[in-house]
């Protein structure tokens, strides 16, 4: 009986405490009125007693068979349950491989096996049966995560696990599911805004018959295009079409280096209608709404950077953009060069302080502009001031610093940065010039005071570092100079009583900006720099002093020349100069090392390169106009404009950076094929 028991495994639920407790408080009970019926009854009781027994054997039996069924089904549960993983690992749509510590083969399951098409496996090296899947195997544990790793191999897509410690590589074939996935990429909606740069001043020379012809040209030009990408195009004004296409058709016209640039500007230029177009394409988000209004700020930035271009970012991503390859065309209206001036004057007039600040290092265009700005805020009962340290400047601002602290006239003219930092308050204005990019504003702390007060007024590209909000831009790229533009502003204002807004001297520093960045009027000239000039001329400004004033002194010759010597040419109408490593250069210098390249015998642009701090080199590219040393620059992390630009970088020799260059042009050159 005690070996019937020992042997009997009762189901964890019979030896539950309160059933036992209940089953022998009944058993118990049972007996009890056995007992009490055959006092008063014998013959009842006996019958009562023998039931009771009866009661107890079948209670019993029933036990063990249930036991013994209970014990059946858990077996049987158990083997099914190991069978079933056996089988999933065989037979389920994962593939598994058991490797060693030599990456030999020790064990593959069925389903990994027709992938690898080779019946004897085992023993043999991944290696030796597929390069491919051990470079991803290595590649996997060089990452050192247990995480999935989505990789190509064998014409299929899979996520991949790999348990180094274990030995043991598990690969799910995802390539349906990564289709999809595709599709839904390739299928998402970009939308591009289209803009004809130069449409109006194109239309007001024109009758209408060539007017309605332009424009057909335009119109189907633009749709063949369209057409052959599968793009949906619309034209919603004049000068302005709507262009919604697939992200992969898209990536087509990516390839294609929106090639309809080039066309339009040269077979219209061909009939002495010169078009140039400006397309912003934006892309990458579900929200439509985001994507268009991404679209509308790419075009802006395309059109800020001076047209014929294509500027293509999705939002929160780095903008990439092609074409830009023509000088920007001259506006031929100075409507809004007087629309700026009166917007300007009303925005002084809320200011209780202006501070007008140039670039870092500021040369004679940057403070020339800069003053006339403080002139111009003056004008309307403003206290401005030119942020400068009068102590830290090249040899030509310093001359001219010298010559207006010695008239006395304006000894509160050019005030300390840190002083400006001191009296700025809430109603104050910052005013930018001769520059747009905040990493190289001339204060950077009073920039971060007054980044919500903020004027840009420049001549340079814009480009991707802007200020977000600014209350008033004046961006023109076709202009010669920062001088330029704010030479315009002066003539729209209306002095009371015939009040000189400039004295003879600072139109004179004006005068020589425009000299310094037009390279003698001998690039990027137009007829407003020649207004711009006669304007300044007239009411004092002395070329005679400009020259004074621009004088090189002779240590800066000597080392501008000798800069120059180490001219090489390295591709077809393009040298590069390279100063010594160990000797730090002034950029004045170097930019001037640049231009004298340009005089020389088929050099078409020049890039000098010099040492600028201990881990600081800068580049300073020059152009005559038919090589964009912008777009150059740009790919080093600079910019500018297309015949002028510049950039630094920082952690390198002089040899690295040109070496850096080099591959830029390379790019370049390639590109523009």
């Amino acid at each position: 009986m005690k070996d019937f028991l020992r042997k009997l495994e009762l189901p964890a639920f019979i030896k539950d405490s309160r059933l036992t407790a209940s089953v022998l408080v009944i058993l118990g009970l049972s007996l009890l009125g056995s007992i009490i019926a055959m006092i008063m009854n014998p013959l009842l009781g006996l019958a009562l007693v023998l039931i009771f027994l009866l009661t107890v054997a079948i209670a019993i039996y029933g036990t063990y068979v249930l036991a013994g069924n209970a014990n059946n089904f858990a077996v049987n549960l158990s083997y099914r349950i190991k069978r079933s993983e056996q089988e999933a690992m065989i037979k389920m749509p994962l593939g598994i491989l058991l490797y060693d510590k030599d990456h030999q083969i020790q064990w593959v399951n069925p389903y990994l096996q027709l992938y690898l098409k080779d019946s004897d496996l085992v023993g043999h090296t991944i290696e030796s049966i597929d390069p491919e899947l051990n470079r991803l195997l290595n590649e996997a544990l060089e990452a050192k995560t247990a995480e999935n790793h989505v990789v190509n191999w064998d014409g299929h897509q899979f996520e991949m696990v790999v348990q180094d410690n274990l030995g043991v590589i598990y690969l799910l074939d995802i390539t349906r599911y990564a289709k999809i996935e595709d599709k839904y990429k390739a299928e998402q909606l970009a939308i591009g805004q289209i803009f004809i740069d130069n449409y109006d001043e194109l239309s007001e020379a024109m009758h209408d018959q060539e007017l309605t012809s332009m424009g057909s040209y335009v119109q189907n030009t633009l749709s063949e295009y369209a057409k052959k990408f599968n793009a949906y195009l619309k034209r919603i004004d004049e000068d302005h079409f709507l262009l919604l296409i697939h992200m992969h058709d898209l990536i087509n016209m990516e390839k294609d280096k929106f090639s309809v640039l080039d066309k339009v500007r040269q077979e219209t230029s061909r009939n002495n209608t010169p078009l140039t177009l400006s397309i912003g394409i934006a892309f990458g988000s579900d929200s439509i709404t985001e994507v268009a209004d991404q679209a509308q700020s790419n075009l802006d930035l395309a059109l800020g950077r001076g047209g014929d271009q294509v500027v293509l970012r999705q939002p929160g991503k780095d903008a990439r953009f092609y074409g830009g390859k023509s000088n920007p065309m001259e506006k031929r209206t100075r409507v809004r060069a007087r629309m700026v001036s009166q917007a300007i004057s009303e925005l002084f007039k809320d200011a209780d302080r202006v501070f007008v600040v140039g670039h870092t290092r500021p040369d004679m265009d940057s403070v020339g502009s800069g003053i006339g700005v403080v002139k111009l805020a003056r004008l309307h009962g403003v206290k401005a001031n030119f942020v400068l340290d009068t102590d830290k400047t090249n040899y030509d601002v310093s001359r001219l610093v010298s010559r207006l602290q010695e008239q006395k006239e304006d000894n509160d003219l050019f005030v300390d940065s840190k002083v400006a930092l001191d009296e700025v308050t809430d109603r104050s204005m910052l005013v930018m010039v001769d520059h747009s990019k905040y990493s190289i504003t001339y204060s950077k702390e009073l920039y971060d005071r007054l980044k919500n007060r903020i004027i840009v007024i420049d001549h340079h590209r814009r480009g991707e570092e802007f200020p977000e909000n600014p209350m008033l831009t004046y961006v023109e790229p076709y202009a010669s100079s920062a001088c330029e533009l704010v030479t315009e502003m002066i003539e729209y204002q209306q002095p009371a009583g015939g009040k000189r807004v400039l004295t003879d001297l600072e139109a004179t520093a004006m005068l020589a900006g425009i000299v310094v960045d037009s390279k003698e009027f001998s690039l990027r000239t137009g007829t407003r720099t020649f207004d711009a000039a006669s304007y300044l001329r007239s009411i004092g400004a002395d070329s005679s002093v400009v020259t004074e004033l621009l004088k090189e002194d002779i240590g800066s010759f000597l080392e501008r020349t000798h800069l120059v010597a180490t001219l090489k040419m390295v591709k077809p109408g393009m040298a590069v100069l390279a100063g010594p490593d160990n000797k730090i250069i002034d950029p004045i210098v170097t930019a001037q090392a640049a231009d004298t390249a340009l005089d020389l015998e088929n050099v078409g642009a020049s890039f000098a390169i010099t040492r600028r701090t201990k881990d600081t080199i800068g580049i300073s590219a020059r152009s005559m106009g038919k090589i964009n040393v912008q777009i150059i620059m740009e790919k080093l992390g600079g910019g500018g404009h297309l015949s002028n630009a510049a950039t630094q970088i920082k952690g390198v020799t002089v040899d690295e950076a040109r070496e850096q260059l080099l591959n830029a042009i390379d790019e370049y050159v390639e590109e523009s094929k």
